[in-house]
């Protein structure tokens, strides 16, 4: 493809794209194995959801902006009419399970383990970013699997994919949605009205107070977008800079820290989709609220410390 031949793009660049075109191969192929399964109720709905959504993730950089929002609304179609269905799969038996964990014991938490460990490696040491290592981690881990058990074959990583895509369904696009929100909010200028609703709350100078309502509003954007990265952007515009850095606390100490408290609001939120409801799709758990329930304790004392923290070292 012509990007390959492009002296003037990074290497981290081209390696990020081939592992999109990947996952949108991989996302196609969802679509086309669906469409296949005559055990599936809306299989003509279930496939054209992900090959649409396969099509923009492996070439929405090639598309024009107006054709790639075209398609993701007619994508949405289906998902909103509930059409998109879990077809049959053939799930490992527990024998086999046991059998398989009897070969490989504690490594298989290699492969999960090297995902994060690429990602950060290649954050910290090199300027590829923390996504190439992701790709990376993900590559590592799939020839780990192979190698422990050789019954893995690229064949059953591909389904096993193709299995936890089903199983996930539509949510699995939802931080990509809420991602664009957060851009779309602070565009709207959506920070401009909060730092005017909260200049009528906050003395001036108060630094503290500032920190606090930051921290808490992380949380609440946080909850309502699902996402930390999206809310902090509008969060820091509406309150942390007019209000916290502009009395002189440390940007780096209170950016890092306010990012950490949104991420309090990703435990408490079934928006945060990857954290809260992908586990209890994948557990087949009865009550959609039990991993926050669970972690409610947990955002509650984390936020506190990193109030304080902030309040402390500013």
């Amino acid at each position: 493809m012509a990007f390959f031949m492009d002296a003037e793009v990074t290497l981290g660049r081209k390696l990020l794209e081939i592992f999109y075109i990947l996952t949108g191969l991989i996302t196609i192929y969802t679509g086309v194995k669906n469409a296949q399964d005559k055990e599936n109720p809306s299989r003509a709905e279930t496939a054209f959801f992900w090959i649409i959504l396969g099509i923009v993730i492996a070439f929405g950089r090639w598309i024009p902006a107006k054709v790639t929002g075209v398609l993701v609304i007619v994508m949405c179609i289906p998902a909103i009419l509930k059409k998109v269905s879990v077809g049959k799969h053939d799930k490992p038996q527990e024998a086999e399970t046991k059998a398989n964990f009897e070969k490989v014991g504690m490594k298989i938490f290699l492969p999960a383990l090297s995902i994060g460990g690429f990602a950060l490696i290649f954050a910290v040491f090199t300027d590829l970013g923390a996504l190439v290592g992701l790709g990376v981690g993900v590559l590592v881990s799939a020839v780990l699997l192979c190698a422990f058990l050789k019954s893995n074959t690229p064949k059953v990583l591909l389904n096993d994919s193709e299995r936890m895509l089903s199983t996930v369904g539509p949510l699995s696009m939802l931080p990509q949605l809420l991602a664009c929100l957060g851009a779309v909010f602070t565009a709207a200028g959506v920070g401009d009205v909060i730092a005017d609703i909260v200049g009528n709350i906050i003395p001036k100078g108060n630094v503290n107070l500032g920190i606090i309502i930051y921290a808490i509003g992380m949380v609440l954007f946080t909850m309502i977008m699902g996402n930390a990265f999206a809310a902090i952007t509008v969060m820091t515009v509406g309150i942390g800079a007019p209000f916290v850095l502009a009395y002189g606390a440390d940007p780096v100490l209170i950016g890092m820290v306010g990012l950490t408290c949104g991420y309090c609001g990703t435990l408490l939120t079934p928006m945060a989709a990857n954290f809260n409801i992908v586990p209890i799709a994948l557990l087949d758990m009865k009550n959609r609220f039990t991993v926050i329930k669970n972690q409610v304790v947990v955002a509650v004392i984390m936020l506190v410390f990193q109030i304080c923290y902030m309040i402390a070292f500013k």
